[in-house]
């Protein structure tokens, strides 16, 4: 019998109970161009959850609640739109030390801290958006003592970040940062930013300042000044009842969204002419009010954003090396305390982001 170690296993979509801890699981072994990592610490996001629960199903119009659906397609429950197979390890976001690698993949490896780039790809033809999977939902992921992936996967990090802190940036930050690639955010936008108390939030707000744009904060007022520490040039109230009002005389030209749900129509109808809308998330509801007209008379774009370009995670990693961002570290749980941990991330209460170690 081989080596085995401890994991929390989703055993099918629904509630927190389709987590069941283990510490009889089998411990894998690298393949092909694979390296072996001994989980050091692995962030929680909202792909956990919604995995987790088929809310990616078109069968659900609900906002994300973390609880069981009545009702979740077969056939579309993923961020994909297809099945996976259960029983999956699930966790994107994962910081260690490569303990093995496989056949091709560069033993100098052996040793190193890495973080992990969640998005998986055929690389042989890396952009291609229809080839990619996501770690953690395609393949077991790194809500366990080791995980394995591709060594193209993997960037090696040099900072003095601990462990918890590198494993809140992957999945939140390099979301971020590809939704403002897509939009072409520059020095000359003022971007919007709803749910800016949020992992991706948060990051949101940082990476456009770090291009050097003019950001504006919409958080619940019990958190603003955590999310002054983030840098925003203005904070607003997370739905003021008219936006236009608190904007005062600020033009917007991105909003930089994760959030949708009832507020959504607010947040167009205030995009000054030409403006653009990016989007990565619907949190508060997918299903939303589309006045087709303020869409074409203001001469709108808008940008949805999910698989990212392959440079995006390079660069957020030259980011954190250069201390250009911050780690928001909430809270860390052990792994077997992961329900706890994500009905936590699900509750909102907290600013940044919640990691788990095993």
């Amino acid at each position: 019998m081989g080596e085995t170690m401890k994991a929390m296993v989703l055993t099918g979509h629904g509630g927190l109970d389709k987590y069941v801890w283990r510490d009889d699981w089998p411990k894998p072994e690298p393949g092909p161009m694979e390296v072996l990592i001994r989980v050091g610490a692995c962030g929680l996001n909202n792909t956990d959850v919604n995995t987790r629960t088929g809310w990616y199903s078109k069968a659900v119009s609900e906002a994300t609640t973390g609880g069981a659906y009545d009702s979740v397609g077969e056939d579309d429950p993923t961020w994909g739109g297809a099945p996976i197979t259960f029983p999956r390890i699930q966790g994107a976001d994962v910081v260690g030390e490569v303990t093995a690698v496989g056949e091709g993949a560069d033993p100098a490896l052996i040793g190193q801290r890495v973080m992990t780039n969640g998005w998986l790809r055929d690389w042989s033809d890396p952009d291609n958006m229809d080839k990619t999977g996501y770690f953690g939902s395609e393949c077991d992921g790194g809500f366990a003592e080791f995980t394995t992936i591709d060594a193209r996967n993997i960037a090696v990090v040099s900072s003095d970040l601990s462990d918890a802190e590198l494993a809140t940036f992957s999945c939140s930050y390099t979301t971020a940062e590809g939704m403002l690639t897509r939009a072409g955010v520059t020095d000359a936008d003022t971007v919007l930013v709803p749910g800016a108390s949020g992992g991706v939030g948060g990051a949101l707000v940082q990476l456009a300042k770090r291009r050097g744009a003019r950001v504006i904060a919409m958080a619940s007022e019990a958190k603003h000044e955590e999310v002054k520490a983030l840098g925003p040039d203005m904070i607003l109230p997370r739905a003021p009842g008219d936006l236009r009002a608190a904007l005062g005389g600020e033009k917007v030209s991105v909003v930089a969204d994760i959030v949708g749900g009832p507020y959504w129509p607010k947040l167009i109808d205030i995009l000054e002419r030409g403006g653009r809308y990016t989007c990565s998330g619907a949190i508060a509801g997918p299903m939303v009010t589309f006045d087709l007209r303020t869409f074409y008379l203001r001469d709108l774009t808008f940008t949805g954003s999910t698989v990212i370009a392959p440079e995006v995670f390079e660069n957020v990693v030259r980011y954190i090396e250069q201390g250009a961002i911050r780690p928001v570290l909430a809270a860390t749980y052990p792994l077997s305390e992961l329900r706890a941990a994500q009905q936590a991330f699900i509750d909102k209460k907290h600013t940044g982001n919640i990691v788990v170690s095993p």
